[in-house]
């Protein structure tokens, strides 16, 4: 994300009318509650045990772990709270915040104007190159930019910048219908339906290293995917007006380092499971 997606979401007044939650930091009695998706390794998957360092997922026997989760276990302790997550699909993570269902939403979301009329962001929290996830086998594994895609069958996970504003940078690209979760077009690539899907770096990485079969195709400055600020930088979504609870988060955001993230991220991509 990430780098990460672009939903547009419509919620209408009598929903927002009936929102009443009062907005409030949280504090050493409380607990923080993040969502996201337990699927979309290495931001964030789900597992059998608490090896590693996992978090119980709310209402499952499963753990929650990946570079999401570090994060917010970062943001827990600095604020003496209680981590606790919850398992929810990519689309219903903004109505989650709104409602109140859950403090934050933690999922390798990019900070996009159409986002920010719904929900108010922290600092970036990982900063996301955009790339292409091709087989190893296929011509466009050896693309230098991305007038090299030409003519390629694309897709990529719906509802998300890289499919609503990446993939037409590709000429004379075939579109194909957006795909739900990313394990679905790593398939979808495999079985040579597509020729390839445009993601961000880290999630091509995780596919990469998780099938050997796959290659992540990375460009040079000025050849790659144009992309604007609020495409590539990735923030946590909070419910609009929780302003003590994005100050504390920003405390901690602040004091970290580009570095510090990657090296994150990439402790993330080695621990991950396989089979995502």
């Amino acid at each position: 994300m990430k780098l990460r997606r672009l939903l547009t979401y419509a919620f209408c007044g009598a929903m927002m009318a009936a929102v009443s939650i009062t907005a409030a930091n949280v504090d050493a009695a409380k607990k923080l509650r993040v969502g996201m998706e337990c699927g979309y390794a290495p931001y964030n998957w789900s597992q059998p045990t608490a090896d590693g360092g996992a978090v119980k997922i709310a209402g499952s026997d499963e753990y929650a772990y990946g570079y999401d989760v570090i994060i917010a276990k970062k943001l827990a302790d600095s604020m003496g709270a209680d981590l606790e997550v919850y398992k929810i699909e990519w689309d219903g993570l903004p109505p989650a915040v709104v409602s109140g269902k859950i403090d934050a939403a933690i999922a390798g979301m990019s900070i996009t104007n159409e986002r920010k009329q719904t929900v108010d962001f922290t600092k970036p929290y990982y900063y996301a190159n955009i790339v292409a996830l091709v087989k190893k086998d296929s011509p466009f594994a050896k693309a230098k930019c991305v007038a090299d895609l030409k003519g390629a069958k694309a897709s990529s996970q719906i509802n998300t910048v890289w499919y609503d504003k990446m993939i037409d940078q590709v000429p004379n690209v075939k579109k194909l219908p957006a795909i739900d979760t990313v394990p679905g077009l790593i398939v979808a690539l495999q079985s040579g339906k597509i020729n390839l899907f445009v993601t961000d770096a880290p999630t091509a990485q995780a596919a990469e290293f998780a099938n050997k079969d796959l290659v992540m195709v990375e460009f040079p400055a000025g050849k790659g995917f144009k992309a604007d600020a609020e495409d590539i930088e990735i923030g946590i979504a909070v419910r609009k007006g929780n302003a003590n609870l994005v100050e504390a988060m920003n405390k901690v955001l602040g004091k970290m380092t580009d570095k510090d993230f990657k090296e994150i991220m990439a402790e993330a991509i080695k621990k991950q499971p396989l089979a995502q």
